[in-house]
């Protein structure tokens, strides 16, 4: 079988496989105060190179927890990388999200009913950098990105999760 393999030269994900460890901040919002909280992120190569497997956690300071865990894999007939992620606040998408990769950024876009989340993923300098943004559609359903705001202006993103991680310098080095 031809399949699209992702190896540690698959220009979208090579540079995240490993264990990253650092922190997460919260903006303030339903799921609590602003907090800066302890995270880590791992990015490991499975099915024979034909995915990645991504595990999100980071611990409250009252010693509860959220996790995600999500899988990237590369679109066959696209050669573009999708993403299914679920997590242990939110329900889980109906599909996988597809990837936009452009210069050394790779960002996907999920959207429900209610709105929008965006994530950005770049390694910079050995900085993963893990920005999470959120946008509320209409209540309606109607999705903003349609629509105009009253001042004519778009609804925009705003964040939700900055996370910093270096390397955990006690995991094998991925590649």
């Amino acid at each position: 079988m031809d399949r699209p393999r992702i190896d540690p030269g698959h220009p979208a994900l090579a540079s995240l496989l490993g264990r990253w460890r650092g922190t997460t901040r919260l903006e303030p919002g339903p799921w609590g105060p602003e907090r800066s909280v302890d995270a880590e992120m791992t990015f490991t190569l499975v099915a024979g190179g034909l995915a990645v497997v991504q595990s999100y956690r980071h611990t409250e300071p009252d010693g509860g927890h959220f996790e995600g865990h999500g899988i990237f894999t590369v679109d066959p007939d696209r050669q573009d990388v999708f993403w299914y992620y679920v997590n242990s606040m939110s329900p889980a998408p109906a599909a996988p999200a597809r990837c936009t990769w452009h210069d050394g950024v790779l960002q996907v876009e999920r959207h429900t009913g209610a709105g929008s989340t965006r994530h950005t993923l770049s390694v910079s300098e050995g900085l993963l950098l893990d920005i999470a943004e959120l946008r509320r559609d209409d209540p309606s359903g109607t999705d903003l990105r349609d629509r105009s705001a009253a001042n004519g202006a778009a609804d925009s993103y705003k964040p939700f999760m900055t996370s910093r991680y270096r390397r955990d310098p006690g995991a094998p080095q991925a590649g």
